[in-house]
């Protein structure tokens, strides 16, 4: 039957516009309580309020597992099949999640002790070095194609339970987006976040739920009713796609992004929101443990192509952004469909939350600011700051909703690739800066200098020149970023290792 012919579509949509609404109005509420305690760019950044360690867990959850989590990745899994979904679901989270509670003591510890707001600031800090700071200020920029990712999944969702055309509810959800942030950062972000993620688990058990019909024969004959659509949906590795074809690409790839996803940020940042080192073990153990419940819902991806398994819906195909789009007003009644639609909304804004309040205030705070200070030898007034941080806000939309529109008509296979060049570049050049500075006393600027630049400068060399001399991988139609990003993190591990050892052979030979 046409969707648009079923009479429950109407109230669905109508269910939807009010459920945005009243959603709107809550955001907005929580906004203006929180903004009324920011009167500078720190308080902005890790708020003034004392939040409780599960509400930071629950924040972190939430915006570690964005829009990707539950839009954009469970249309490769439908795409790509088990592969995608052992890849996603099992060995992206694992290796995450080891990574954060690795990190994060650590991270907090120093940060917490030079009052460090932003990651720039902390490497810049722990290394003694203003350019550093800058550098990885310049870096951030990046994190707009994370951005972009976001906005291109909420509009697909939001366009097709609202009825409307994808533009304009693009330029809505850009405008009203980035015009609480302007106004928020962590002391709402944190009230906003938690609500989130308490909705996210409700819908995360719904969409997870709704795949009970295929499991009546149990795994065995799910496995077996996508192999009968295509063998290659029901193996670990597919040699059909172009980003899960072999251990690799879908185990050692993934292990070693994974590791660095963790120095976003918006990720790792979160732990500076504690205000004692007593919270951190809870913190780190409600935000692993939603987190994990998050990743599963990529699943979703594989009841989506046992109900479309030609990837078509009324002889239109459906393209891997929008593969939850069309499952949610497709297969959900109507008032469950709304509170789905509510979920996927949580997921999206909680992380597009996050990035947009990191990277407003490294950009104002890390960039302009240090730019401002070593050119003048004068410090900028605190409440020019304040104010700096919301004109960011404002350039920051504006890039953001170009980008975005640019990727809803043009995307190569998936906005996920376009995000992934961008995003994993900086974590990939972080990693070891964060690694080294959290576990190694004396590490020299050069080590961690040269890692980063070897990170990015591998990540994007094997991207674009890969074909000519790595044609199995790099030599297709649509390039894996995750294949060029471990790449990287290994080099810049290499690199800042043997200069590490280099100075510290000198300092033992010298006896400094």
């Amino acid at each position: 039957m046409d969707p648009s012919l079923d009479p429950s579509m109407d109230l669905k949509v109508l269910a939807s516009w009010l459920l945005v609404l009243g959603y709107a109005a809550a955001i907005v509420t929580l906004v203006v309580r929180g903004a009324r305690r920011n009167k500078s760019v720190a308080d902005y950044a890790v708020g003034t309020v004392a939040f409780s360690p599960v509400a930071v867990g629950l924040a972190l959850a939430a915006s570690t597992t964005s829009a990707a989590t539950f839009i954009i990745n469970p249309g490769l899994v439908a795409y790509f099949g088990l592969a995608a979904a052992f890849a996603l679901c099992v060995i992206l989270p694992v290796s995450m999640g080891v990574s954060l509670v690795v990190l994060t003591k650590g991270f907090r510890k120093y940060g917490g002790s030079v009052k460090a707001l932003t990651l720039s600031q902390w490497v810049g800090k722990r290394f003694g070095s203003r350019a550093f700071a800058v550098f990885f200020a310049v870096l951030s920029l990046l994190l707009v194609t994370f951005i972009v990712m976001i906005l291109v999944g909420l509009t697909k969702v939001l366009a097709a339970s609202l009825a409307l055309p994808e533009v304009p509810v693009l330029a809505a959800l850009v405008a009203f987006s980035f015009g609480y942030m302007m106004f928020g950062g962590a002391n709402s972000m944190v009230y906003t976040n938690t609500i989130q993620a308490v909705i996210m688990i409700v819908v995360a058990f719904l969409l997870l739920g709704s795949g009970a019909e295929h499991l009546v024969d149990g795994i065995g004959g799910l496995v077996d009713r996508l192999a009968a659509i295509d063998p290659n949906l029901a193996t670990l590795y597919n040699p059909a796609s172009p980003l899960f074809r072999d251990s690799f690409e879908v185990v050692f790839c993934t292990i070693v992004v994974g590791a660095a996803i963790a120095c976003q940020p918006h990720i790792i940042t979160k732990s500076l929101l504690l205000k004692e080192e007593a919270d951190v073990n809870r913190y780190l153990v409600a935000g692993v443990a939603v987190q994990t419940l998050f990743f599963m819902v990529v699943l979703v991806g594989l009841f989506a192509r046992l109900e479309f398994p030609d990837l078509e819906l009324l002889g239109v195909a459906i393209s891997p952004d929008s593969v939850v789009s069309t499952y949610l007003v497709t297969e959900f009644p109507p008032m469950v469909g709304v509170v789905v639609f509510l979920g996927l909304i949580s997921a999206g804004m909680s992380t597009l939350e996050g990035l947009i309040q990191s990277l407003s205030v490294t950009l104002s705070n890390d960039l302009v600011a240090n730019v401002h200070d070593a050119v003048t030898g004068r410090e900028l007034p605190e409440r020019f700051l304040f104010l700096l941080n919301r004109a960011v806000i404002a350039a920051l939309a504006a890039l953001s909703f170009g980008l975005a529109w640019w990727q809803l008509v043009d995307p190569a296979l998936s906005v996920i690739i376009f995000a992934q060049l961008g995003v994993y570049a900086y974590f990939a050049a972080a990693f070891v800066p964060v690694l080294f500075g959290t576990f190694l006393d004396r590490v020299p600027l050069a080590a961690v200098a040269s890692a980063a630049v070897a990170a990015l400068v591998v990540h994007y060399g094997v991207y674009y020149t890969g074909d000519a001399w790595f044609p199995y991988y790099m030599g297709t139609a649509v390039d894996n970023p995750g294949i060029s990003t471990a790449l990287g993190i290994v080099a810049a591990v290499v690199v800042g290792g043997l200069i590490s050892s280099f100075k510290a052979l000198g300092r033992y030979r010298y006896g400094k």
